[in-house]
C-alpha cells in the first residue's frame, strides 16, 4: 500500500502522484462514501488517499486520508447532494471580471460564505482590466475597497500581460491554491502566465452571450515554477451553498456576523424581526447593499428546490 495525493479528477479516473514521485492511474475500490457527506464525487483533487498498485500504473484507492479541509458547493442537478471543488487547500483564488463576462457580486459573495465556513482564506483577482472602459474601472474599484475592507485580499491583472501577474507569484509561493470562477474569467491564460508550459487550453469568449465557454473539463493540480501548487477547476456558472442552516448563513458573512451582536434576539435572521442591528446598518450604508442582497438570497436557498444553476451566473 502506499500513500499519494490526487492531483488530477478526469470523472472516470483519478490520476495519484504518491509521496516518492511516481504516478498511477486510479479508480476508486468499490463504492464508499466520505461519512457524513453526500456528494456526486467520494474524492476530489487535492485529497491524501492510500492505494494499492495493480498492473501497468494502475491502482485502487482504499482510503482517504483526514482531511485538513475542503470548498464544497451544491450539486446544480442534486439539490441534495454536494460537489466538493477540492481538499487540503491553503487558499482559494476566486478570479472575476467585472465585464466580459460580468461576474456577479452574489456569486462572489457566496464563494465567499461558503470558503468562510470551512476556513478556506479567499483572494479575489479581477480579471481583463484591459477591457474595462471608465466606469467599469470604477466599479472594480469600488468592489476592491468592499472587499479589502473586509479583510479579503484583492488583486487587479491582465493575464494575457504576464507582469500585471508578477504581485500574484508572491501570494501563490509555497502553499497550495484553489483557483476557481465562472467560465471564461481566464483561468486557463491566467494559468498559462503562471506556469509556461501548462498548456492549459483556452477560448475566445461567445460573443453572442459574452459568456465563457468551458475549456477546462476536469480539475488538475500543478506544480508551480516557485514552489507550491495550484488546483485548476473547470468554471462554474452558480455556487449553490450547501449544508448551512438558516440562522448559520449570516456566520460565514464577516459584517453581519460582527453586526448581529448587537440584534435583540440571538438568532435574528436579519430579514423582519424588530430591533436587528443588521438591519439598520444596511440602512445607514455601513453594510453594502449588495452584501445584504447575497445574504437572503442565501437564505432563499433553505427553501426547498429554489436554487438553480444558471441563476446567479
Amino acid at each position: 500500500m502506499l500513500r499519494g495525493t490526487i492531483i488530477k479528477n478526469t470523472g472516470s479516473w483519478y490520476v495519484v502522484r504518491t509521496d516518492d514521485g511516481q504516478l498511477f492511474d486510479c479508480k476508486v475500490k468499490g463504492n464508499f462514501r466520505i461519512k457524513g457527506i453526500r456528494s456526486t464525487n467520494p474524492v476530489a483533487v487535492g485529497d491524501h488517499v492510500a492505494i494499492i498498485p495493480g498492473e501497468a500504473g494502475t491502482a485502487l484507492i482504499s482510503e482517504i486520508l483526514d482531511r485538513r479541509n475542503y470548498v464544497i458547493r451544491r450539486a446544480s442537478n442534486l439539490s441534495k447532494q454536494s460537489h466538493i471543488i477540492a481538499a487540503n487547500v491553503d487558499q482559494a483564488i476566486l478570479l472575476v471580471t467585472i465585464a466580459h463576462p460580468t461576474t456577479s457580486t452574489t456569486f462572489i459573495d457566496r464563494f465567499l460564505a461558503s470558503t468562510e465556513a470551512y476556513r478556506v482564506p479567499v483572494s479575489l483577482v479581477f480579471n481583463k482590466t484591459d477591457l474595462y472602459d471608465a466606469a467599469e474601472q470604477a466599479q472594480m474599484k469600488e468592489l476592491m475597497v468592499l472587499y479589502e475592507g473586509l479583510g479579503y485580499p484583492c488583486h487587479a491583472i491582465c493575464a494575457q500581460k504576464p507582469e500585471t501577474v508578477t504581485p500574484l507569484i508572491e501570494a501563490l509561493k509555497d502553499k497550495t491554491s484553489l483557483l476557481s470562477g465562472n467560465s471564461g474569467v481566464g483561468k486557463s491564460t491566467l494559468l498559462n502566465a503562471l506556469i509556461p508550459n501548462a498548456g492549459a487550453r483556452t477560448a475566445d469568449i461567445s460573443e453572442s452571450h459574452d459568456t465563457g465557454m468551458h475549456t477546462t473539463t476536469f480539475s488538475q493540480m500543478f506544480t508551480l515554477p516557485q514552489g507550491g501548487e495550484i488546483i485548476d477547476t473547470p468554471g462554474i456558472k452558480g455556487f449553490g451553498t450547501f449544508d448551512m442552516e438558516p440562522e448559520e448563513v449570516g456566520h460565514f458573512f464577516r459584517e453581519i456576523f460582527e453586526t448581529s451582536a448587537g440584534c435583540r434576539f440571538s438568532n435574528c435572521t436579519h430579514v423582519n424581526e424588530p430591533h436587528c442591528a443588521v438591519q439598520q446598518a444596511v440602512r445607514e450604508g455601513r453594510i453594502a447593499m449588495s452584501r445584504f442582497e447575497s445574504y437572503l438570497s442565501m437564505l432563499d436557498d433553505k427553501e426547498e428546490g429554489k436554487y438553480r444553476a444558471d441563476k446567479w451566473e
